[in-house]
């Protein structure tokens, strides 16, 4: 029997995630770092919080299972996108790593598209520059910490800052590569017309390999720090939107998902870079070698809940704590027992900025709508109705781009909510269904480590020896009729405040 493991770096922490050859959970195990906010809109993390979490997550779920590590056939990387790892001639980190949901960087977003010219941009990288991509941190160190950036030899992904410590090499792979403003999306190589334009030498960055292929193989250093084999294969992996991707098994045309964590994404295969004409969501490389996806990004989905939750929800949290409970699971029971609709009070889940469909680092969060009727059931579940309309505004860009939607797959924290699948059965006015996985990138990678390894034939091979079918969720007629009526009014909120918002962020 061959073993895998899948790593996941996260915003919040590093899972560890072993499985079997038939997809079965053999153990898991996860360590959490802080996020670093110095400034109003930045966002920050110490590498060294990642591989200290790495190795500790792998050697707990080494030790759990009890196997020969030998067993384990290869490894598989994925981690949050977007993020900016500077390392010196020794490889040494010299700063901590800007991340994907940092707002810092709008006057560098603009620049670069200036500078490389609106249209190369978007031939080259199928997307516009936007402030969470990696190519305008770049651009902002080197204006406002030129000393620093003056040192800097390496520039690499978060989850390839771990395959470094891992293996010693500087790689990454297609679908992360593609979330940095430097990538050519269609040839899936580094863009030469970006890296001049920017004035970058292609030496400062990784290596770029397929999703399955093998990059590099356990150090006996990181063997030693780790507990796992020295030569063990550790494959290309993906961004963990694309490793979910795989994870949930959207391998093929018509089968699309829905993530709810952090961040929402909706996701979707494609043969061919097919782009939003208005560019609001983002054509990348799949994990799947050879193939593209598209998907619509919000910047804080289960993050509002979260905020609710540390904000608000403290009662929530010390009871929960007295029951053993998940806090969520008391506050989703709370928005359970709140009017469909919340009596027209809305949320808007702008909290850090948005992405799709507005890229709009000055958005804010807003409560609209708000009475002295209203209680905390309604704020709870007004947030969770808000993310679930921002989700349907990417469901709605991909039937306009004439995506085939044939299955939606709900996966991510949220989905484990049956109070949150029904809303979104209800806001989407679609059957949601889940699988029998939800790990999520972890579980994707390491399938493709499977792929790499020669476990499994094909991405799809592994998929389809994996991921079946576990439940499924039906829109209530009339409360879609309700939430139809509503998500027009949530529509215009956003072009109606869009000025004030601005104006807020100048202050």
């Amino acid at each position: 029997m061959a073993y895998l493991l899948g790593i996941d770096v996260g915003t919040t922490g590093t899972k560890a995630l072993l499985i079997d050859e038939s997809g079965a959970i053999v153990s898991r195990a996860t360590h959490e770092y802080p996020l670093l906010t110095p400034r109003p809109n930045w966002a920050e993390q110490n590498p060294a919080d990642w591989w200290q979490a790495t190795t500790r997550a792998i050697r707990d779920a080494l030790s759990a299972s009890a196997i020969d590590p030998a067993a384990v056939a290869g490894l598989g990387l994925s981690g949050q996108m977007h993020g900016s790892v500077f390392l010196d001639a020794r490889g040494e980190v010299l700063r901590p790593a800007i991340l994907w949901c940092d707002q810092r960087t709008a006057e560098q977003c603009a620049w670069i598209t200036e500078k490389a010219g609106e249209k190369v941009v978007v031939e080259e990288t199928c997307n516009p520059v936007l402030t969470g991509f990696t190519a305008p941190k770049i651009v902002w160190l080197r204006q406002n910490e030129p000393e620093t950036y003056a040192k800097v030899r390496k520039i690499l992904l978060p989850k390839d800052y771990v395959r470094y410590r891992l293996t010693g090499e500087f790689a990454t792979e297609v679908s992360d590569a593609s979330g940095t403003s430097l990538l050519n999306v269609r040839r899936r190589q580094w863009s030469q017309k970006m890296l001049a334009a920017l004035d970058l030498s292609e030496e400062m960055l990784p290596k770029v390999y397929e999703s399955p292929e093998v990059s590099g193989r356990i150090s006996a250093a990181a063997a030693e720090a780790t507990g796992l084999r020295a030569g063990t294969p550790v494959v290309g992996g993906g961004g963990d939107q694309a490793a979910g991707g795989v994870g949930n098994g959207i391998v093929r045309p018509g089968v699309i998902s829905v993530t709810t964590g952090t961040s929402g994404v909706v996701f979707a295969y494609m043969d061919e870079p097919t782009m939003d004409p208005r560019l609001r969501t983002h054509t990348f490389c799949h994990a799947v070698p050879g193939k593209w996806h598209v998907m619509g990004v919000m910047l804080s989905a289960g993050g509002s809940l979260r905020w609710y939750r540390d904000v608000l929800g403290s009662e929530e949290v010390a009871v929960a704590r007295r029951m053993g409970l998940d806090p969520y699971e008391l506050i989703t029971a709370e928005a359970a027992r709140a009017e469909v609709g919340c009596e027209g009070l809305i949320f808007l889940p702008y909290l850090t900025g948005e992405r799709t469909p507005y890229p709009d680092p000055d958005a804010r969060g807003v409560w609209f709508g708000a009475t002295l009727y209203h209680t905390r059931a309604h704020l709870a579940r007004s947030v969770l109705e808000g993310v679930s309309y921002g989700l349907r505004d990417s469901l709605e860009i991909l039937k306009a781009m004439g995506l085939p939607i044939e299955q939606v797959r709900a996966s991510g924290g949220g989905a484990r909510s049956a109070v949150w699948r029904q809303i979104q059965a209800d806001v989407f006015n679609s059957q949601l269904v889940t699988t029998n996985m939800d790990e999520g990138p972890a579980f994707g990678v390491a399938l493709l480590a499977g792929v790499g390894a020669g476990v499994y034939k094909s991405v799809q091979a592994a998929c389809d020896a994996t991921i079946s079918i576990a439940s499924q969720t039906h829109p209530t007629a009339d409360h879609a009729a309700h939430y139809e009526r509503c998500y027009p009014i949530y529509r215009a909120l956003y072009q109606s405040l869009k000025d004030h918002f601005k104006q807020v962020s100048a202050l």
